[in-house]
């Protein structure tokens, strides 16, 4: 059997996925998360309650071995990546930022979500395990689409948690040098 995609899967397909997509996007809840994740602190710019708990998840698989272990420590550093994931995505130019609302919306709507990713409950209820499972199957996906969503939340992930210079001590980065005048 053939891996190549003849012309008329390569349609199929990306009907397909236009088609969830959209679906994922119309049902998009800006509702709050079912779960306690919150941020008082900030106003967020992009993220709703739903992306921000979905982020908390992703991030907390993404950063496992690499946030503190400490809870109260812990529930700061996830606070401190989704905000920082709400400034990348709120920087960035209109159309690639519609792109990742209709990836958000994908991972919001249950049913989209339990298909797309396995993620059958809600953010605030997915094992860690099972997010770095649905994390590394996007990842290996021999779907183009599913791999570039996993690249597009890897990297708000990385960037947000990295950028933050309150990560920096836990790499041994002292941070950048400081300019002479």
């Amino acid at each position: 059997m053939s891996s190549t995609f003849t012309r008329r899967e390569l349609i199929k397909t990306g009907i397909g996925g236009i088609a969830v997509l959209a679906i994922a996007g119309c049902a998009r809840s800006n509702g709050p998360a079912s779960g306690a994740y919150n941020d008082p602190g900030y106003s967020y710019a992009v993220l709703s309650p739903n992306d921000r708990a979905a982020f908390a998840a992703i991030g907390t698989a993404m950063l496992d071995g690499a946030l503190p272990s400490a809870p109260a420590a812990h529930a700061a550093a996830v606070v401190q990546v989704v905000r920082g994931v709400d400034v990348a995505i709120a920087g960035l130019t209109p159309a690639p930022q519609a792109e990742l609302q209709q990836l958000l919306g994908l991972l919001s709507f249950g049913l989209t979500r339990g298909f797309a990713a396995g993620i059958w409950s809600s953010w605030d209820d997915a094992s860690t395990a099972d997010v770095a499972k649905f994390l590394e199957s996007w990842r290996f996906s021999s779907v183009m689409l599913l791999q570039t969503g996993y690249q597009a939340l890897h990297a708000l992930v990385m960037a947000s948690w990295y950028g933050n210079s309150e990560s920096w001590a836990r790499i041994g980065y002292p941070g950048p040098p400081s300019l002479q005048r």
